[in-house]
C-alpha cells in the first residue's frame, strides 16, 4: 500500500525533494502521493519534518 501525507502537512516539500520516484506533488493545501507511481521505500516519512507521512 502505497504511504499517505495526513492533514498535518505544512506543506514544505521535504518529501518531494526526497522521493526516489517521483511519486509526490503539490496538492490543494498539501502535497500527495501518487499510489501508482509510489514504490512504498519510506523516503517520504523519514524526511517529513512533521511527521505527516503515514505508511
Amino acid at each position: 500500500m502505497a504511504y499517505v501525507i495526513n492533514d498535518g502537512c505544512v506543506s514544505c516539500g521535504a518529501c518531494a525533494d526526497g522521493c526516489p520516484v517521483g511519486a509526490i506533488s503539490e496538492g490543494d493545501g498539501k502535497y500527495v502521493i501518487d499510489a501508482d507511481t509510489c514504490i512504498d521505500c519510506g523516503s517520504c516519512a523519514a524526511t517529513c519534518p512533521t511527521g505527516s507521512i503515514e505508511g
